[in-house]
């Protein structure tokens, strides 16, 4: 029973002192490849819409123009 006590101790000290690393760390921001790949996602979503928009777009200024 003494073991189990010692052993679990020491697994909750080690856990504390994670957690008291952790938020202790002076890391700030985001790096620059987190960067890099938000600006991927955004460049691929706007493409996406380009593409599936593009057409709508063209063939309703058509009929407009026709119709003006």
């Amino acid at each position: 029973m003494l073991r189990l006590y010692f052993t679990a101790a020491k697994y909750l000290s080690a856990a504390k002192n994670s957690v008291t690393r952790f938020l202790k760390s002076k890391e700030e921001g985001a790096s620059l490849a987190e960067y890099g790949l938000l600006l991927a996602l955004i460049a691929v979503i706007c493409i996406v819409a380009i593409a599936a928009l593009g057409t709508r777009i063209s063939t309703m200024f058509q009929i407009l123009s026709t119709s003006i």
